[in-house]
């Protein structure tokens, strides 16, 4: 399935691309999966083999009015080959081409406490010259890390958190134990 959403997303990508439709097909894209999302009903129409392929494209007519023409297609492409079940996947690919197109990197700062603004931009600020990304920087607050930060760059994790921290150390206590007698 993975496969699948990556191939109809770089096609997608690729065609919005030569276009110059990419931000437009985006948030298109994001709109009509958002309302999949929302409503149960409407994803079970569209992903549902009980519903004829014309009923699911009368369905996209009335309801993506006014679509991106690169976009509608592509939906329509995926109704006919019943593909629609992929298209959350399709979505998460699709907008991880997009990001690297626009050099945009995802940053998570997870602390125990709320960090002050000028802390995060710095982390954020360091982080885009070490990759020559622009940042996309989030927050979360965590208690349950203790202390310390725990940084998500894209799809790597630095866990520099008291939680890990002592994880660690118990680890190693538990490893260095003599062995119980029988």
């Amino acid at each position: 399935m993975e496969e699948v959403a990556r191939v109809y997303a770089r096609a997608l990508f690729e065609v919005a691309s030569e276009r110059g439709v990419l931000d437009t097909v985006r948030e298109q894209f994001a709109q009509f999966v958002d309302a999949l999302s929302a409503d149960r009903e409407l994803e079970v129409f569209f992903v549902s083999p009980h519903f004829s392929t014309a009923e699911k494209k009368d369905g996209l007519g009335r309801m993506v009015e006014g679509a991106e023409e690169t976009f509608m297609s592509f939906l329509e492409t995926l109704v006919e080959r019943q593909r629609m079940p992929d298209i959350f996947d399709i979505r998460e690919r699709y907008d991880e081409l997009w990001d690297k197109e626009m050099k945009l990197l995802p940053v998570e700062v997870t602390s125990a406490v709320g960090l002050d603004e000028a802390t995060v931009q710095s982390i954020g600020e360091r982080i885009g010259r070490g990759t020559g990304n622009k940042i996309q920087l989030t927050t979360v607050v965590d208690p349950d890390i203790l202390g310390g930060i725990v940084l998500r760059v894209g799809n790597v994790i630095l866990d520099a958190s008291i939680r890990n921290r002592l994880d660690q150390l118990r680890k190693q206590v538990v490893q260095a134990r003599p062995p119980s007698p029988v």
